[in-house]
């Protein structure tokens, strides 16, 4: 006998029942309710990616083959096939994209995942832009066309490096331009926005700089500007170039006819020079240059997501259905990337995915099997009454 729960009991307590019951009350996703739960949807979705089960028959045939272990975890029995669906089809997905965002900002909260990890000095906010575009079977999922014999959606990424998490998540079409919703984003003064070309915008930029915020954008070149004045380069760097600049095309008029900007040539080896454009003239070059270099984090990030979770194929083909499973899929990263931050195994995030898959109903304690994961647990729990001797 172990003295703990399993491993995935272990993660749903991180999630307060009382705390899930006001969402569920917030969303009225319970009403006319006949029995199944939503806390034994999110449960079963759950289950979906951290298992990575690749379909409903999956999904409750894994957890009815733990049946002696479910009333553990909050629930009575493993659900039917379709039920599964027609809950993810008619209940809210809102509840649990609310359910996320009210989890991290504990995580947050709370600092479980340790201070900031930033390798900056300055004490701007640090975020990155960018979409992602998850393809879709324009047969099954007809409501998400992209092209013509295509489909897809798209989610939209704000990224705090202070943790390698979202700050916004919203998913679209994959039609949707991604400069249309970096227009909606509510950003604080000071903020730094690290963007690729694809977000180039003449109003977005003239915006931005009129509220305090700071962008570096890898520049197109076929932009049109007018060269105002060479600034001095840093001695012993891979800086070719640092110039201030001024729109000259017709919309870079229109949208900034004062304004002035900063435009960085980098050497990189081997490749061509990397032009960067940013409205920040406080900093160094080398230090504009390697705010967009830690931009690549937001693509591990979404690496991480489709490689180690349930998110290029669906269980459902309704856009509930599919926003359920995408929302589900980052609350198991927000879990994953905690685990990840406790463990100190030295593994990776992908082996401790994987090896967290088949362990999800191992009765080992969390943090113990974190640092050791090939020990074998004890078989029955130490002895805490003394012997009483008798002379």
């Amino acid at each position: 006998m172990v003295a703990v729960a399993s491993l995935f009991n272990q993660l749903l307590q991180h999630f307060p029942r009382t705390e899930f019951a006001s969402l569920v009350r917030k969303h009225r996703a319970e009403d006319r309710a006949k029995g199944f739960t939503c806390w034994t949807q999110f449960v079963a979705m759950l289950f979906c990616q951290l298992s990575h089960c690749s379909s409903l028959r999956d999904i409750c045939n894994g957890l009815s083959c733990s049946m002696g272990k479910l009333v553990h975890l909050g629930i009575g029995r493993a659900p039917n096939k379709s039920t599964l669906s027609y809950a993810n089809e008619k209940r809210p997905a809102s509840l649990f994209e609310d359910l996320f965002w009210t989890a991290l900002n504990r995580f947050r909260s709370t600092e479980l995942f340790g201070g900031r990890r930033s390798r900056f000095r300055f004490k701007n906010k640090l975020l990155s832009l960018d979409s992602t575009t998850i393809s879709l079977c324009l047969n099954l999922f007809p409501w998400a066309r992209f092209k013509t014999i295509k489909g897809g959606i798209k989610a939209h990424v704000l990224l705090d490096h202070d943790d390698y998490l979202p700050r916004y998540v919203f998913i679209t079409t994959a039609k949707q331009s991604d400069v249309q919703m970096a227009h909606f984003l509510s950003l604080s003064p000071g903020s730094i926005i690290v963007m690729d070309r694809g977000y180039i915008d003449y109003q977005l930029f003239a915006n931005w700089t009129a509220r305090g915020i700071f962008f570096v954008v890898r520049m197109r070149h076929d932009l049109n500007w007018t060269l105002l004045n060479q600034r001095p380069l840093p001695k012993h760097r891979h800086i070719i170039a640092d110039q201030t600049l001024k729109f000259s095309s017709q919309w870079g008029r229109r949208y900034c006819p004062n304004l002035e900007f900063r435009r960085i040539v980098i050497d990189i080896e081997g490749e061509e020079p990397l032009v960067l454009l940013t409205n920040h003239f406080d900093f160094g070059a080398t230090t504009i240059a390697e705010i967009y270099r830690d931009r690549w984090q937001i693509e591990v990030f979404f690496k991480a997501v489709k490689q180690n979770l349930k998110i290029k194929s669906f269980v459902g083909t309704s856009p509930n259905a599919l926003y359920i499973q995408i929302w589900t899929a980052l609350i198991a990263m927000l879990l994953l990337k905690w685990l990840h931050h406790l463990s100190k195994a030295r593994w990776s995030l992908s082996n401790l995915a994987t090896l967290l898959r088949m362990n999800l109903f191992t009765y080992r304690d969390l943090r113990s099997w974190l640092d050791h994961p090939f020990c074998t647990p004890p078989l029955a729990p130490l002895q805490t009454q003394l012997n009483l001797e008798f002379l």
